[in-house]
């Protein structure tokens, strides 16, 4: 098999685990450690604890992907893992499907906790490409809202925060990340980026610095969240893996969502709310009139509800809109938004 790189190593920094110094604006400066950069094009260049999960040998690890149009139809390219001691850039264009099947029990078990920013789009790719059902995920970007929620900065629920604004907040790393709009341009000029090879020194540096600072933003956002949060932070977590993988049994050979917690998490006097995915099938040349001159309409229903909405895009799945949110407020979307589609 052809190698997939240069043959020189490459070293990458690691933010350490943040310090319990009470200081609320840390700043990941010098702090850092120097790790490797593996590029795996064999499932036996990862670590066995890793590829054998286990309850004795638990595991935190950042991940994120990388492809060609990445959702159900495009190409999953290169899998980023960063763990204490290493960094692993998982070649799937060199290792093909049995490299990332090999994987496959780590990233559905519930012993190796996977960090990441936004794990909707890899989640589908690895589901309809791999047959993967992305698990036991901690979503930076959902952690984000609830701590904003948690210390009374209300947002509404598809606020989103990028990963370069995360990396930016002094809260959570103060790190500037100026490279991101340098690959940004180079995948307008090529969309075909990821699957060029050998890996270029920049594909190398770009993948490592998609993973290597969510440890520790991970750590930082462990030690604000509260236990109601952490609840809503894995049902979430839950429901944003399943959002784009749509099937025919309803996810119910999925991992299921966390129980509602009975005691401990009502300090504010009300009860956790149940969540859940609801995904509305929208009448061929209608999703215009969901959606609104500019995308008014479908704001207007954000703002009218305590959910999420979300559509395709160019990605697709055309023609369908996905709602996560409580119940309630779930059901109010969707009155809102068939009310819409039978206005003429």
């Amino acid at each position: 098999m052809a190698s997939s790189s240069p043959s020189h190593s490459y070293l990458t920094h690691l933010p350490l685990h943040p310090s319990h110094q009470g200081d609320s604006e840390k700043r990941v400066e010098d702090d850092e450690s120097r790790v490797p950069i593996h590029i795996v094009t064999a499932a036996s260049q990862l670590p066995v604890e890793f590829l054998e999960p286990s309850p004795q040998s638990k595991l935190v690890i950042g991940f994120d992907c990388e492809g060609v149009d990445l959702c159900r139809k495009g190409t999953l390219c290169v899998m980023q893992l960063a763990f204490p001691d290493a960094v692993y850039l998982v070649d799937a264009i060199e290792g093909g499907e049995e490299l990332i099947i090999a994987c496959k029990p780590a990233l559905e078990s519930n012993y190796i906790t996977k960090v990441i920013h936004d794990c909707k789009r890899d989640s589908e790719a690895l589901y309809f490409q791999f047959g993967v059902k992305l698990n036991n995920v901690v979503d930076t970007q959902i952690a984000y809202s609830l701590i904003e929620e948690q210390e009374g900065r209300k947002r509404l629920r598809d606020d989103y925060i990028s990963f370069v604004g995360l990396l930016a907040d002094p809260r959570y790393c103060g790190k500037s990340y100026d490279e991101k709009e340098e690959v940004r341009v180079l995948l307008r000029q090529d969309p075909k980026f990821w699957r060029h090879r050998p890996l270029s020194e920049q594909m190398v540096r770009a993948a490592a610095d998609d993973v290597r600072f969510l440890l520790y933003i991970y750590h930082q956002m462990m030690e604000k969240l509260n236990e109601r949060s952490l609840w809503y932070l894995a049902v979430r977590g839950v429901l944003y893996c399943r959002c784009f993988c749509l099937n025919s049994n309803n996810f119910a050979d999925w991992p299921s969502l966390p129980p509602i917690p009975v005691d401990n998490l009502n300090a504010d006097g009300s009860d956790p709310k149940e969540e859940i995915l609801s995904v509305l099938d929208i009448p061929q040349g209608k999703m215009g009139l969901v959606i609104g001159k500019r995308g008014a309409t479908i704001l207007s229903i954000k703002q009218s509800c305590n959910a999420e909405i979300l559509t395709g895009g160019p990605k697709g799945p055309p023609d369908k809109v996905f709602i996560i949110g409580p119940v309630k407020e779930v059901r109010k979307a969707e009155a809102m938004i068939r009310g819409r589609i039978l206005d003429i």
